[in-house]
């Protein structure tokens, strides 16, 4: 039997959730688990309608976070029959006292303290006392290490993803009507964060609408940057040109994703957050469509550079500029998007699950 410890699972949106509810879904379908997360409203029906337990435990922060670790401690010693706990965050271990195998996923930002500080003391008390370290990155590895985190307890496992959804024609239609019968068309799914770079993307639009009228760009999501990105976009004359969405459908998203040619997220560092890795790139892959994604963080893991899309300078206007330019001007959105969405397959839940296993296994 296995243990999944989480702080975010459906019904609650996000990276992270899809993460964690594919692992504990993944794991299931040939293993009894039993996943310990966070209260969020409205769980009752998602919980009843998944194959295996989920306990929530709800209450002010602080105190849920005791309160979680002294439930999980005293299943671990009521039921001698747990193997292995995976658990999302070195946050979710700190309090567990077991000598069972014990598996922490990292993303970069979570760990992402001074050498030496009084949050790197915590992290790596826990994340050196544990049996694997789950990097989601090449980049995360690589932070980890130099931050202190034992190299032979690090293995790199990429986010999974579900198969593609074939997307119904009334959805292809209305996302046609979206996009305006304009024919170079920019897409960037995201929250509207520092961190994901939309405001230099929408520069780089200004300029590019000179050499392409019918340009569209289209930002789905909701965050604390949207109000500044819609008044930028104002003041720049583009309203014509970009359009902002969020709270829509997933087949009216995943149609607007297919019916792009590029999706664009050129992330940046941002004080300490930073992209990890970017499943949202293999996400588009998956309809066929190239990404330009930043130099900076793991998005060279979601993107082979010149093959399924492009790597670029995010804090670079001009790179950006060029980089869009150089997929449109050559149609080489045709081009990547064939090899993006054969490199797709290498993410899917039945082969990456087969990693967990095995380090499970080990």
């Amino acid at each position: 039997m296995y243990l999944v410890i989480t702080r975010t699972f459906p019904p609650e949106l996000g990276g992270m959730q899809n993460l964690m509810w594919g692992l504990a879904r993944s794991l299931a379908k040939l293993n009894l688990i039993k996943v310990f997360a966070d209260y969020h409203e409205n769980h009752e029906e998602f919980d009843s309608s998944v194959s295996f337990s989920i306990e929530r435990v709800s209450g002010m922060k602080l105190i849920r976070k005791y309160r979680k670790s002294y439930l999980i401690n005293d299943y671990l010693e009521n039921n001698k029959n747990v193997e292995c706990i995976i658990a999302d965050h070195w946050k979710s271990l700190e309090l567990i006292k077991t000598n069972k195998k014990k598996i922490c996923l990292i993303h970069s930002k979570e760990i992402n303290h001074p050498k030496g500080s009084g949050l790197n003391k915590k992290v790596l008390s826990v994340l050196n006392n544990v049996d694997h370290v789950v990097a989601n990155s090449n980049y995360t590895k690589n932070l980890a290490i130099d931050l202190g985190v034992d190299e032979k307890k690090i293995v790199v496992i990429n986010p999974g993803i579900d198969p593609v959804i074939e997307v119904p024609k009334k959805y292809l239609d209305e996302a046609e009507e979206i996009l305006k019968g304009k024919k170079n068309r920019l897409i960037t799914v995201s929250r509207f964060d520092k961190r994901k770079n939309h405001e230099k993307v929408i520069m780089a639009v200004r300029n590019l609408k000179e050499i392409y009228p019918d340009i569209i760009y289209t930002c789905i999501g909701y965050g604390d940057e949207e109000e500044k990105l819609k008044k930028l976009v104002v003041e720049l004359k583009l309203e014509d040109q970009v359009t902002f969405l969020k709270n829509i459908p997933t087949h009216l998203k995943n149609a607007l994703i297919a019916k792009s040619n590029i999706f664009v997220m050129p992330s940046i560092i941002y004080k300490k957050s930073v992209e990890g890795f970017g499943i949202s790139y293999i996400e588009a892959a998956q309809y066929g469509v190239p990404s330009i994604g930043g130099k900076d963080g793991g998005a060279a893991d979601a993107i082979l550079h010149k093959k399924t899309g492009l790597i670029c300078d995010g804090n670079n206007l001009d790179e950006i500029y060029s980089s869009i330019q150089e997929i449109l001007s050559e149609n080489k959105f045709k081009e990547y998007g064939k090899a993006a969405r054969e490199f797709s397959n290498g993410f899917t839940w039945d082969r990456i699950i087969k990693q967990y296993n095995s380090i499970i296994n080990n």
